[in-house]
Protein backbone atom coordinates (compact mmCIF):
# COMPACT_ATOMS: atom_id res chain seq x y z
CA UNK A 1 0.00 0.00 0.00
CA UNK A 2 2.80 2.40 0.97
CA UNK A 3 4.61 1.78 -2.36
CA UNK A 4 1.45 2.71 -4.24
CA UNK A 5 1.15 5.97 -2.29
CA UNK A 6 4.81 6.81 -3.08
CA UNK A 7 4.18 6.25 -6.80
CA UNK A 8 1.08 8.45 -6.64
CA UNK A 9 3.00 11.24 -4.84
CA UNK A 10 5.80 10.99 -7.43
CA UNK A 11 3.27 11.34 -10.23
CA UNK A 12 1.66 14.37 -8.55
CA UNK A 13 5.08 15.95 -8.01
CA UNK A 14 5.94 15.34 -11.68
CA UNK A 15 2.72 17.08 -12.70
CA UNK A 16 3.46 20.05 -10.42
CA UNK A 17 7.02 20.26 -11.78
CA UNK A 18 5.74 20.20 -15.35
CA UNK A 19 3.17 22.91 -14.61
CA UNK A 20 5.66 25.23 -12.90
CA UNK A 21 8.39 24.64 -15.49
CA UNK A 22 6.10 25.15 -18.46
CA UNK A 23 4.21 28.17 -17.17
CA UNK A 24 7.41 30.04 -16.28
CA UNK A 25 5.54 32.62 -14.20
CA UNK A 26 3.96 32.01 -10.82
CA UNK A 27 0.91 29.76 -10.70
CA UNK A 28 -1.78 30.16 -8.04
CA UNK A 29 -2.00 27.26 -5.62
CA UNK A 30 -5.73 26.91 -6.41
CA UNK A 31 -4.95 26.25 -10.09
CA UNK A 32 -2.31 23.67 -9.19
CA UNK A 33 -4.75 22.00 -6.76
CA UNK A 34 -7.40 21.86 -9.48
CA UNK A 35 -4.93 20.32 -11.95
CA UNK A 36 -3.90 17.54 -9.56
CA UNK A 37 -7.40 16.95 -8.15
CA UNK A 38 -6.46 17.74 -4.55
CA UNK A 39 -7.47 20.39 -2.05
CA UNK A 40 -5.35 23.52 -1.56
CA UNK A 41 -3.85 22.48 1.79
CA UNK A 42 -2.74 19.06 0.52
CA UNK A 43 -1.31 20.72 -2.59
CA UNK A 44 0.55 23.25 -0.47
CA UNK A 45 2.04 20.42 1.67
CA UNK A 46 3.18 18.49 -1.41
CA UNK A 47 4.84 21.60 -2.85
CA UNK A 48 6.55 22.39 0.47
CA UNK A 49 7.89 18.82 0.58
CA UNK A 50 9.25 19.34 -2.93
CA UNK A 51 10.83 22.64 -1.86
CA UNK A 52 12.53 20.95 1.11
CA UNK A 53 13.82 18.09 -1.05
CA UNK A 54 15.20 20.49 -3.72
CA UNK A 55 17.05 22.40 -0.97
CA UNK A 56 18.40 19.19 0.64
CA UNK A 57 19.60 17.85 -2.72
CA UNK A 58 21.29 21.21 -3.52
CA UNK A 59 19.54 21.36 -6.90
CA UNK A 60 20.05 24.21 -9.38
CA UNK A 61 16.35 24.99 -9.28
CA UNK A 62 13.98 25.79 -6.48
CA UNK A 63 10.30 26.44 -6.05
CA UNK A 64 9.59 29.94 -4.76
CA UNK A 65 6.45 30.84 -2.86
CA UNK A 66 4.98 34.17 -3.93
CA UNK A 67 1.94 35.14 -1.85
CA UNK A 68 -0.62 32.48 -2.81
CA UNK A 69 1.33 31.12 -5.78
CA UNK A 70 4.44 29.12 -6.65
CA UNK A 71 7.09 29.52 -9.33
CA UNK A 72 10.03 27.44 -10.55
CA UNK A 73 13.18 29.57 -10.12
CA UNK A 74 16.94 29.29 -10.33
CA UNK A 75 18.92 29.46 -7.10
CA UNK A 76 20.34 32.98 -6.77
CA UNK A 77 23.82 31.58 -6.02
CA UNK A 78 23.92 30.34 -9.62
CA UNK A 79 23.07 33.65 -11.35
CA UNK A 80 26.69 34.30 -12.36
CA UNK A 81 26.64 31.13 -14.47
CA UNK A 82 23.36 32.12 -16.09
CA UNK A 83 24.69 35.58 -16.95
CA UNK A 84 27.51 33.96 -18.93
CA UNK A 85 24.94 32.25 -21.12
CA UNK A 86 22.34 35.06 -21.16
CA UNK A 87 24.88 37.68 -22.20
CA UNK A 88 25.52 35.87 -25.48
CA UNK A 89 23.71 37.38 -28.46
CA UNK A 90 20.17 36.11 -28.89
CA UNK A 91 18.65 35.06 -32.17
CA UNK A 92 16.13 37.57 -33.40
CA UNK A 93 12.47 36.91 -33.92
CA UNK A 94 11.40 35.96 -37.42
CA UNK A 95 9.64 38.89 -39.07
CA UNK A 96 6.80 38.51 -41.57
CA UNK A 97 9.27 39.08 -44.43
CA UNK A 98 11.58 36.35 -43.12
CA UNK A 99 8.68 33.95 -42.56
CA UNK A 100 7.35 34.60 -46.06
CA UNK A 101 10.78 34.01 -47.59
CA UNK A 102 11.32 30.91 -45.45
CA UNK A 103 7.93 29.53 -46.53
CA UNK A 104 8.82 29.94 -50.18
CA UNK A 105 12.15 28.18 -49.67
CA UNK A 106 10.55 25.37 -47.64
CA UNK A 107 7.86 24.64 -50.24
CA UNK A 108 9.86 25.28 -53.42
CA UNK A 109 13.30 23.94 -52.43
CA UNK A 110 15.77 23.73 -53.98
CA UNK A 111 15.22 27.33 -55.07
CA UNK A 112 17.34 30.29 -56.23
CA UNK A 113 17.11 33.90 -55.03
CA UNK A 114 15.74 34.87 -58.44
CA UNK A 115 12.89 32.38 -58.10
CA UNK A 116 12.12 33.68 -54.60
CA UNK A 117 12.16 37.28 -55.89
CA UNK A 118 9.81 36.34 -58.73
CA UNK A 119 7.33 34.92 -56.22
CA UNK A 120 7.67 37.74 -53.66
CA UNK A 121 7.99 40.53 -56.22
CA UNK A 122 10.84 42.20 -54.28
CA UNK A 123 14.55 41.71 -53.66
CA UNK A 124 15.26 39.01 -51.08
CA UNK A 125 19.03 39.26 -50.46
CA UNK A 126 18.64 40.53 -46.90
CA UNK A 127 15.95 38.00 -45.96
CA UNK A 128 17.87 35.03 -47.37
CA UNK A 129 21.09 36.20 -45.69
CA UNK A 130 19.29 36.49 -42.32
CA UNK A 131 17.78 33.01 -42.72
CA UNK A 132 21.26 31.62 -43.48
CA UNK A 133 22.61 33.47 -40.41
CA UNK A 134 19.83 31.91 -38.28
CA UNK A 135 20.80 28.50 -39.74
CA UNK A 136 17.26 27.88 -41.01
CA UNK A 137 18.38 27.92 -44.65
CA UNK A 138 21.61 26.87 -46.35
CA UNK A 139 23.21 26.61 -49.76
CA UNK A 140 22.42 23.17 -51.15
CA UNK A 141 24.22 23.53 -54.46
CA UNK A 142 24.41 25.56 -57.64
CA UNK A 143 22.12 25.56 -60.64
CA UNK A 144 23.62 24.34 -63.90
CA UNK A 145 22.78 27.61 -65.67
CA UNK A 146 24.61 30.79 -66.71
CA UNK A 147 26.19 32.39 -63.64
CA UNK A 148 25.76 29.15 -61.66
CA UNK A 149 23.22 30.67 -59.20
CA UNK A 150 23.17 29.34 -55.64
CA UNK A 151 20.29 27.04 -54.77
CA UNK A 152 18.85 27.19 -51.23
CA UNK A 153 17.03 24.69 -49.04
CA UNK A 154 16.03 24.31 -45.41
CA UNK A 155 18.24 22.86 -42.66
CA UNK A 156 17.85 20.48 -39.72
CA UNK A 157 17.55 23.57 -37.48
CA UNK A 158 14.46 24.55 -39.53
CA UNK A 159 12.94 21.13 -38.83
CA UNK A 160 13.78 21.41 -35.11
CA UNK A 161 12.37 24.93 -34.77
CA UNK A 162 9.11 24.05 -36.49
CA UNK A 163 8.76 20.64 -34.84
CA UNK A 164 8.68 18.52 -37.98
CA UNK A 165 10.76 15.50 -38.94
CA UNK A 166 10.88 16.14 -42.67
CA UNK A 167 9.79 18.76 -45.22
CA UNK A 168 7.24 16.16 -46.33
CA UNK A 169 5.50 16.92 -43.02
CA UNK A 170 4.82 20.53 -44.03
CA UNK A 171 1.10 21.24 -44.23
CA UNK A 172 -0.25 20.83 -47.74
CA UNK A 173 -1.31 24.00 -49.47
CA UNK A 174 -5.00 24.13 -50.19
CA UNK A 175 -5.41 24.05 -54.00
CA UNK A 176 -7.84 27.01 -53.90
CA UNK A 177 -5.45 29.04 -51.72
CA UNK A 178 -2.52 28.19 -53.99
CA UNK A 179 -4.48 29.42 -57.02
CA UNK A 180 -5.49 32.56 -55.11
CA UNK A 181 -1.83 33.24 -54.24
CA UNK A 182 -0.83 32.79 -57.90
CA UNK A 183 -3.52 35.23 -59.03
CA UNK A 184 -2.45 37.81 -56.41
CA UNK A 185 1.19 37.45 -57.47
CA UNK A 186 0.26 37.88 -61.15
CA UNK A 187 -1.86 40.97 -60.34
CA UNK A 188 1.01 42.48 -58.32
CA UNK A 189 3.46 41.76 -61.14
CA UNK A 190 1.06 43.34 -63.67
CA UNK A 191 0.64 46.47 -61.49
CA UNK A 192 4.42 46.85 -61.28
CA UNK A 193 4.68 46.55 -65.07
CA UNK A 194 2.00 49.23 -65.55
CA UNK A 195 3.71 51.72 -63.20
Amino acid sequence: MEGRIDVEIQKIESIIEAILFTMGNSVEVEKIAYAIDHDVETTRKIIHNMMDRYAAEDRGIQICELENAYQMCTKKELYDYLIKVASQPKKQVLTDVLLETLSIIAYKQPVTKTEIENIRGVKCDHAVNKLVEYELVCEVGRLDAPGKPIVFGTTEEFLRRFGITSVEDLPELNAEKEEEFKEEAEEEAQLKLNV
